[in-house]
């Protein structure tokens, strides 16, 4: 690449590891954190922090490594700044999707984000096997160009496969299926049932009298196996009793209205909810 790629927020939790990744593949990195406990932590692992605004006129690529709810503020007072072919990065769809990004036709807008080390992988590294986050085991990653050319796609892909690498795949969606996925798939189905689940183990222990040790295990081990078949890793070879005792509790445990996580409208709102918290 020409010129630097800038990331704000280098110092948080999230934007210290990308920037790090950045930094360690030999890309002119800017640094830009305003906090002085980011400042020391970007210190102790070699990078210079940045906080003023020099950086700003040779920068190819900004990533945003910010909380869902300043980055519309802080892309207010930014965008305008910008030199024109510029290309921002947003890690996370909530933003763009609510439409608190300026409008600015001589600049990109790219979203990625990390899928997170899958539960079913071919780790043997004992940090890998034990990386839920990604950065050390292997990931894919989804990417959305929301507006720029294809030269500013390609470009944004490379910068997520080097901020989140190890990859596996890199999946194109638009600005709205990464939404759907997330907050829509991730926050809205799968970590609500999680929560319940977590809830379900509690309520075995405090209000029967299991062990919680035994019904964590229990359920622990199920899900092993029930993930697996529904999802192709194993036959699916449940017994009928089976799956009718699950079509049973569908209409017990579940509403008829779940799909709604997924439309569009309700996703766009849920968005406009993360940009507000």
């Amino acid at each position: 690449m020409t010129r630097s790629v800038a990331v704000l927020g280098a110092g948080g939790k999230m934007g210290f590891r990308v920037a790090r990744k950045l930094f360690d593949a030999g890309y002119d990195l800017r640094a830009i954190e305003v906090s002085d406990a980011g400042k020391q932590r970007l210190s102790e692992a070699g990078m210079v922090a940045e906080d003023g605004e020099d950086w700003i006129a040779d920068t190819r690529a900004v990533v945003l490594a910010l909380p869902d709810n300043i980055i519309g503020a802080v892309a207010a007072d930014l965008v305008p700044k910008l030199p024109s072919g510029t290309l921002v990065i947003i890690l996370d769809a909530a933003a763009p999707y609510a439409g608190v990004l300026p409008e600015r036709a001589d600049i990109a807008y790219f979203v990625g984000h990390p899928c997170h080390p899958p539960l079913f992988n071919d780790e043997t590294d004992p940090a890998a096997r034990t990386d839920y986050h990604g950065g050390i085991a292997k990931q894919a990653i989804v990417c959305a160009l929301m507006q720029g050319s294809e030269d500013d796609f390609a470009i944004g892909e490379e910068i997520c496969k080097v901020m989140w690498s190890p990859v596996t795949r890199s999946h194109r969606v638009s600005v709205e299926q990464l939404a759907i996925l997330e907050p829509g798939l991730s926050e809205m189905i799968a970590m609500p049932f999680v929560d319940t689940m977590v809830e379900a183990v509690d309520e075995c222990a405090n209000t029967y009298g299991i062990d919680r040790q035994a019904a964590f295990d229990f359920l622990i081990g199920h899900l092993n196996v029930e993930i697996a078949m529904w999802f192709g890793f194993a036959p699916k070879v449940p017994s009928d009793a089976a799956l009718n005792l699950m079509r049973f509790a569908k209409g017990v445990v579940v509403k008829d209205t779940w799909r709604d996580a997924l439309n569009p409208q309700k996703v766009k709102e849920a968005s406009q909810l993360i940009v507000r918290s």
